[in-house]
C-alpha cells in the first residue's frame, strides 16, 4: 500500500475535524443551544473521523497521527473568518513550526505498515493499563478543588483515550479488511463503543472546568503520543533510522509538541475572548429590553 494514500485521507480528516469543530464551537457560542448548524458541523467532524478510520486502516499509526495534528493549524484562517480577523503573527509562525517539525518527521522516519496483527493479549495488557491510568487521572480531577488541575487531570484523561481510540479504530478495521463477517466478533469494536463515548464525556468535562488553556493543550499532545506509543508496543510499528537520527526526531517531536501547546492555548485564549464578548452582547441586550 502506497503511503501516499493515507497520508491523503489524514490530511483530509484533520481539515474535516478542524470545520466541523469549528462549526460546533462558533454555534454554541451564538445560541447556547444545539441547532441545525451545529448538526452540520457535527456530521463533518463525523466524516473527518471516517476518514482518520480510513487512514488508519491504510497506513501505520506514526503516519496518520503525526497529520491528525495539523488539526488545529487548519482551524487558524476557519476561526479568523469566524470572528472576522486576520490570524496573528505568532500563530502563523508557530503553525509554521507545526508543519515543519511533521513533515521532517515523517520524511526522516518513513514509518512503515506493519503486518503483525494485534495480539490479543498484548492489545488486552495495553489497553487495561492504561485505561487504568485514565481512571487515576479522573479520581485526581474529582478530588482537585482547583479548575487548572481539574481541567488539567480531564485533558490528560481525554486524550488518552482518544489515543486508545486510534489503536482499537486500527485494529477492527485490520479485522474487518481480513474477514468483515468476523468483526463482530472480536472484542476491539465493544471496547472501543465504550472508549471513544468516555473520551468525548472526559473532553467535555475538562471544558466544563472552565480552563480551556489548559484541558485543550493536554488534550492535543496527549493523543498522538498515545496512539504513538501504542502504535510502536502493540502493533510492531517502527522506523529504521540510527542512533543519532533518532535522538534529532525526539527533538524534532519536542518541537512539534511545542507548537501543538502554542496554538492550543492561543485557541483557548481566543474562544475565551469571544465567550467574553457573548456574555457582554446577552448583557446589553437584556438591558436594551428592560428600557423598552
Amino acid at each position: 500500500m502506497h503511503t501516499w494514500l493515507p497520508a491523503l485521507l489524514a490530511v483530509l480528516a484533520a481539515f474535516l475535524i478542524a470545520l466541523g469543530t469549528v462549526i460546533r464551537q462558533r454555534e454554541s457560542a451564538d445560541s447556547g443551544a444545539i441547532n441545525n448548524r451545529w448538526w452540520i458541523g457535527a456530521v463533518i467532524a463525523l466524516l473527518g473521523f471516517a476518514a482518520q478510520a480510513t487512514a488508519l486502516g491504510l497506513g501505520p499509526i506514526l503516519l496518520v497521527q503525526p497529520l491528525i495534528v495539523l488539526a488545529i493549524l487548519f482551524a487558524l484562517p476557519m476561526e479568523a473568518w469566524a470572528d472576522d480577523r486576520h490570524p496573528h503573527l505568532n500563530e502563523w509562525l508557530w503553525g509554521l513550526v507545526l508543519v515543519a517539525c511533521v513533515a521532517t518527521f515523517l520524511l526522516i522516519a518513513q514509518p512503515q505498515q506493519s503486518d503483525r496483527r494485534p495480539d490479543m493479549t498484548t492489545l488486552a495488557i495495553a489497553t487495561a493499563s492504561v485505561i487504568g491510568g485514565v481512571v487515576v487521572l479522573v479520581v485526581l480531577a474529582e478530588r482537585s478543588r482547583s479548575n487548572h488541575y481539574r481541567a488539567l487531570f480531564y485533558g490528560l484523561a481525554a486524550g488518552v483515550l482518544f489515543g486508545v481510540s486510534a489503536l482499537l479504530v486500527k485494529a477492527v478495521i485490520m479485522h474487518a479488511m481480513v474477514a468483515w463477517h468476523e468483526v463482530f466478533a472480536h472484542p476491539q469494536l465493544y471496547v472501543l463503543l465504550i472508549v471513544a463515548p468516555s473520551a468525548i464525556i472526559a473532553q467535555q468535562r475538562g471544558f466544563g472546568a472552565g480552563d480551556l488553556q489548559t484541558s485543550f493543550p493536554a488534550m492535543n499532545v496527549m493523543e498522538p503520543a498515545v496512539a504513538m506509543a501504542l502504535g510502536l508496543l502493540v502493533l510492531g510499528e517502527e522506523v529504521k533510522v540510527s542512533v543519532h537520527t533518532a535522538l534529532f526526531l525526539g527533538f524534532v517531536l519536542a518541537l512539534m509538541i511545542r507548537a501543538v501547546l502554542e496554538l492550543a492555548k492561543l485557541a483557548a485564549q481566543r474562544a475565551d475572548v469571544v465567550h467574553d464578548h457573548q456574555v457582554e452582547r446577552a448583557i446589553l441586550r437584556q438591558a436594551a429590553a428592560a428600557d423598552d
